[in-house]
C-alpha cells in the first residue's frame, strides 16, 4: 500500500512537472480573459482618484498603474490609466458588485479593454479580470492570494496568446 505522500510524489513524476494544476473552470476563465483582453499587463498601483461624470449621475475612479510588464498589446508608455465604476467623492459612495477596486500600492495582474466611451481602459470581465498579486512569505515569490505561482499564470496566458 503506497501513502498519501508517496503516491502524490510518484503521480508528480509521472505526470512529468507540469504546471500547477489548475481546475478546468480556472483554464477556462484564464483563457477567455487572455483571448478577449486588449491589453494584460502586471504592474503596481500608483494612483486612484474618484469624480463624478459631467451629468453628476454615477462616480466614477481612475488608477494609475505602473507597468512592470506588458504581456499582450501595447501601451503608451509605463503608465496605464484604468476607470471602473464607483467610489467615493466628499461624503457620497458608489458601490458596484462585481466590478474590480484598486488600493494604492496594490501589484496586480489585470486583463484590459478599451473602452472608447471613458477614453481609455476598463477592466475585461469584471473582478474576474483583476489578479492581486502578493509575496508568498516563505518563498518570496510573487503569487495569487490562492498561492498559484504569478510566473506560471503568465506562462499560460503566453501560451494562449501565441494560440491566437
Amino acid at each position: 500500500m503506497i501513502n498519501g505522500n508517496r503516491f502524490l510524489f510518484i503521480m508528480f513524476i509521472l505526470l512529468g512537472f507540469s504546471l500547477p494544476s489548475f481546475s478546468q473552470s480556472e483554464v477556462s476563465q484564464l483563457q477567455k480573459l487572455a483571448k478577449g483582453a486588449d491589453v494584460i499587463v502586471t504592474g503596481k498601483v500608483t494612483k486612484k482618484k474618484s469624480d463624478w461624470n459631467d451629468n453628476k449621475t454615477r462616480i466614477y475612479t481612475r488608477a494609475t498603474l505602473q507597468v512592470d510588464e506588458y504581456l499582450k498589446g501595447k501601451g503608451n508608455g509605463n503608465a496605464v490609466e484604468v476607470t471602473y465604476p464607483g467610489g467615493e467623492v466628499g461624503d457620497v459612495g458608489e458601490i458596484y458588485t462585481h466590478m474590480p477596486k484598486f488600493e494604492e500600492n496594490e501589484e496586480v495582474l489585470v486583463f484590459l479593454k478599451e473602452d472608447k466611451n471613458l477614453k481609455g481602459f476598463k477592466v475585461f470581465d469584471g473582478e474576474e479580470g483583476k489578479i492581486t498579486v502578493v509575496s508568498d512569505v516563505n518563498t518570496k515569490e510573487k503569487v495569487t492570494g490562492s498561492k498559484v505561482r504569478i510566473e506560471d499564470i503568465k506562462s499560460q496566458i503566453k501560451k494562449y496568446i501565441n494560440e491566437e
